[in-house]
């Protein structure tokens, strides 16, 4: 494990500019100060209250925490609840069914607005599809959608039925497709014909096809959104339009109560070792905190606000707060499809204006390409709708979020700089909006009913100006439940590090006035655009490659994506003088990244990849990766007394001067 000071991140943080909550916005949010205090006193009182407050109980809960089995939690014990029933039915119940659930923008330009009462026609007749292809209670269906109304619908039709959800990236490929259909045992895949991506379609039927073509999946059906009108491969017998399959199904669907910890959705997200984990989520205690944080820290009031988080539903930030936070409370949102540049750069301010969005949560990877297209392109459009912003992903540094305040907050809107994972399926740390006094850069504290700290080796609680470990100290409702199919990965991966705390895997530090800040991974997984990504998922890729005999990748720092992956290769000897050719080299990096790219996904293409003779080893073997991170940053190698052939940095960083 690195030492926190290694992390990514500033280390020497001073920060004194502060921007407290306007009267008016105090006055009006739903979080109050009262929160911390009333969690502080009855923790387990605080969280009966919230889980009463925001969700539909078909049976109440008789007990709010069971951690007898810890680190297995159980959470809202004996209560029954169906999250698709908590997030469409019951506002159309209450009378709000004419209420817009989706603005959908379309990247070609099309829209749809969706009401609630329309959502609850389509769910029911997409849950009685699923159902007439024999999906129901237990069974797993994989998603594998662009952003449409379709994903939405997909998934809450899932949960409907019972029927955990795994939704996989749309820009993953068919060999990552696979391994997460298989891991999961799917007995449906959820596609498309493909999606709009800068003006052409992307093909999604093509990478299901290749991806069931290895023949070793539970898989009877492949259900077929048609979206771009592109034609595809069919496989008669399992392939079934979803307008078809829709429309043979009966209207209406009632929904049955399941156990507040029957498993939702599995979510896989790379770990260290390189095999995805799939991460699974129960009903009751993740839909209880996702729309408590959609209220009290997005602060959605859902009769004015239109919401819009920019994430896709791949991740796990499009489940928690485009599905089932904001919906579960009866909200308003935007759901784009395509990119921030296209048609134009101006296409986020564009729909900000047109749908009059109060509420965004977009990531710092975006407001830095923002912050390099200049302040011109925003300032063309009315943003005076807004009122609220958010950060999600990875850490924003200090001159971002000013920016973002200042240019597309009208410095008035308050911002929330918000921590969480796909493992604590909600928001953990974050500003309070109308409460924290926020500064630029910091997630600063535990929300209300939260319990974190910053500790060091040992697990014990640092001083104010230092650094450490960011720990989970108390369960909490959203917490996964485990790793799919494997309880022992699940306690060693987050339960190890410390005794009796969760370990999430990064470095923070405590400011002198105590505010939170998160450095980035202090393990193997970079944070690229807000996308984890395993070292060893990519090094495995890149070895796969008959041309390569060993890799090592290292995140390396980038004022756009927050870290980039940089590759050091050494080739099968027989390829050597190959790659020393004129312009063969070249041609060689561009066939490895492409080979990455296919066999995880275009997100995981390095931007450098530097063809070396040696690795930096330690006596025992170990790449030593610091060093290949001082080189990937072009700083000055650290010491390398601990390398069996300290010469080994010379010829790589020669390497890189020569412009290999």
């Amino acid at each position: 494990m690195s030492d926190p000071k290694q992390t990514d991140g500033p280390t020497h943080l001073h920060e004194e500019r502060t921007f407290p909550p306007s009267e008016e916005f105090a006055a009006a949010a739903n979080g109050t100060a009262e929160l911390f205090e009333h969690a502080a006193a009855d923790r387990e009182g605080f969280w009966a209250e919230q889980a009463r407050r925001y969700v539909t109980w078909e049976q109440d809960f008789d007990q709010v925490l069971d951690w007898s089995d810890a680190p297995f939690s159980k959470w809202f014990v004996g209560g029954t609840l169906n999250a698709c029933v908590n997030a469409v039915d019951r506002h159309v119940e209450a009378g709000n069914g004419d209420r817009v659930a989706i603005h959908f923008v379309g990247e070609p330009g099309d829209t749809r607005d969706i009401t609630y009462a329309e959502l609850h026609q389509q769910v029911q007749r997409a849950a009685n599809a699923l159902a007439d292809l024999g999906v129901g209670q237990g069974d797993t269906v994989a998603i594998y959608l662009p952003m449409i109304p379709e994903a939405v619908v997909a998934m809450l039709a899932c949960a409907r039925l019972g029927a955990p959800h795994s939704v996989v990236f749309g820009g993953f490929s068919a060999e990552a497709l696979h391994s997460r259909i298989d891991d999961v045992g799917a007995t449906l895949v959820i596609t498309s014909d493909g999606g709009w991506r800068r003006g052409k379609h992307s093909a999604l039927k093509p990478a299901v096809d290749a991806a069931l073509a290895v023949g070793d999946t539970d898989v009877q059906n492949v259900l077929v959104v048609r979206r771009t009108g592109q034609d595809v491969e069919w496989t008669d017998g399992r392939d079934v339009w979803w307008d078809d399959a829709l429309a043979a199904a009966a209207e209406s669907h009632e929904a049955q109560a399941f156990d507040a910890e029957h498993p939702l959705f599995i979510l896989y997200t790379s770990g260290t070792t390189g095999k995805p984990k799939g991460i699974f989520h129960a009903t009751g205690g993740y839909l209880v905190q996702t729309a408590y944080t959609s209220s009290v820290v997005h602060d959605v009031h859902p009769e004015t606000d239109v919401y819009w988080c920019t994430a896709d539903i791949g991740w796990v930030t499009g489940h928690s707060y485009i599905v089932y936070g904001p919906m579960t409370l009866g909200a308003t949102q935007v759901m784009y499809e395509g990119t921030p540049d296209t048609p134009h750069q101006g296409r986020f301010w564009e729909i900000v204006q047109d749908k009059k969005v109060s509420i965004l949560y977009t990531a710092p990877t975006a407001i830095r390409t923002f912050m390099k297209w200049g302040r011109e392109i925003p300032e063309k459009f009315d943003l005076s709708s807004l009122r609220l912003l958010g950060s999600v992903g990875e850490p924003i540094n200090p001159e971002a979020w000013m920016w973002y305040r200042e240019v597309i907050g009208g410095d008035r809107c308050p911002i929330v700089d918000t921590w969480w994972q796909t493992e604590t399926g909600g928001i953990m740390i974050s500003p309070l909006p109308g409460v924290t006094p926020t500064r630029p850069g910091s997630a600063q504290h535990a929300i209300p009913g939260i319990s974190a700290a910053v500790v060091d080796d040992v697990g014990q609680p640092v001083e104010k100006g230092s650094a450490g470990y960011l720990v989970l100290t108390e369960p909490w409702p959203a917490m996964l439940r485990g790793i799919w199919g494997d309880p022992d990965r699940y306690k060693e991966t987050y339960w190890s590090r410390f005794e009796n705390l969760y370990f999430a895997g990064d470095g923070a530090k405590l400011d002198e006035d105590g505010n939170i800040w998160v450095l980035g991974r202090v393990d193997d997984v970079m944070n690229v655009s807000g996308h984890r990504m395993s070292t060893a998922e990519i090094e495995s890729a890149l070895v796969s490659h008959p041309k390569v005999a060993e890799a090592a990748v290292v995140g390396a720092a980038d004022e756009t994506t927050g870290q980039a992956i940089c590759a050091f290769v050494i080739l099968r000897s027989e390829f050597v003088e190959e790659a020393d050719e004129v312009g063969e080299g070249e041609n060689l990096i561009a066939e490895l990244r492409n080979h990455v790219a296919k066999e995880i996904g275009p997100i995981a293409k390095p931007r450098q990849i530097m063809i070396v003779p040696e690795l930096p080893k330690t006596r025992s073997g170990k790449i030593m990766r610091r060093l290949l991170k001082d080189v990937a940053e072009n700083r000055e190698v650290g010491d390398v007394t601990t390398l069996a052939d300290s010469s080994v940095m010379t010829m790589i960083s020669a390497g890189l001067n020569k412009g290999d």
